[in-house]
C-alpha cells in the first residue's frame, strides 16, 4: 500500500476502504404504512360501534344539515331541497357543490381537501357512507375528543369538535365557533344526540 504523506510532512495512516452497492427495497416500508392506515381504519371502525360515537354523529350530522348524498348541505342553503345540491357517484369524492363556492359534501360536509387528508390516513379511495363515517370518526380522533364522547362527556368534547363543524355550538349556553354561520343551540344537539341513542354522564 503506498505511503500518504500530508502537506506538513506528517506520514497519514492509510485506511482500507471498499465500494459497497447500496441496496434499496421499499418493500418492509410499503408494507409497514400499509399495516399502519389498516390499523387506523380497523380502530375507527370500532369506535363507529359505540353509540355514544354514533349518536354524536347523528347530532353533527342534524345540525350541519347533511345526507349521505348532500353537497353543501346545511339545509338552508338555496337548490338544496330541488335536488342541485346532491351527488349519486360514490367512487369519489364530489367536489364543487352547485355554483363551485364549495366542496363541502355529504353527511358531514366533508371538504375535497380533508377527504384526501384523512383518506390517505386509511387507505381509503371513496366516499361511501362508511368512508363518511370513518372520516368524522377520525377527525374527533384528531381532535382529542373521542374518549370524552365514548364517556358521555358531551360538553368537554364540544369546545374542539365546534372548531371543526360550524354548525355546532361549543357547549351549554355558547354560541359556535364561526359567526355569523347558522348553528344548533346546545339543547337542540343534546337531543339529536339522545334521541339517536346517546348518553350523557
Amino acid at each position: 500500500m503506498a505511503e500518504v504523506v500530508s502537506k506538513n510532512g506528517r506520514k497519514m495512516s492509510p485506511v482500507a476502504t471498499r465500494a459497497v452497492t447500496p441496496v434499496k427495497d421499499s418493500t418492509p416500508k410499503t408494507v409497514s404504512l400499509d399495516a399502519k392506515k389498516q390499523v387506523r381504519r380497523a380502530e375507527n371502525e370500532e369506535y363507529l360501534k359505540n353509540k355514544n360515537v354514533k349518536a354524536f354523529l347523528v347530532a353533527i350530522a342534524e345540525s350541519e344539515g347533511g345526507s349521505y348524498h348532500a353537497k353543501y348541505g346545511y339545509g338552508w342553503a338555496p337548490g338544496f331541497k330541488t335536488g342541485k345540491w346532491t351527488f349519486t357517484d360514490e367512487s369519489t369524492h364530489p367536489g364543487a357543490g352547485h355554483g363551485g363556492k364549495t366542496t363541502a359534501s355529504g353527511m358531514y360536509q366533508i371538504t375535497i381537501a380533508t377527504w384526501r387528508e384523512y383518506a390517505e390516513k386509511m387507505g381509503l379511495t371513496d366516499f361511501t357512507p362508511n368512508t363518511q363515517d370513518l372520516i368524522a370518526v377520525d377527525i374527533l380522533r384528531t381532535l382529542g375528543v373521542i374518549d370524552k364522547i365514548k364517556a358521555g362527556d358531551i360538553p368537554g368534547a364540544m369546545p374542539k369538535a365546534a372548531t371543526r363543524w360550524a354548525a355546532l355550538p361549543e357547549g351549554p349556553g355558547k354560541k359556535n365557533h364561526y359567526p355569523p354561520q347558522p348553528y344548533a343551540e346546545y339543547p337542540k344537539f343534546l337531543e339529536s344526540y339522545k334521541s339517536a341513542g346517546g348518553t350523557v354522564k
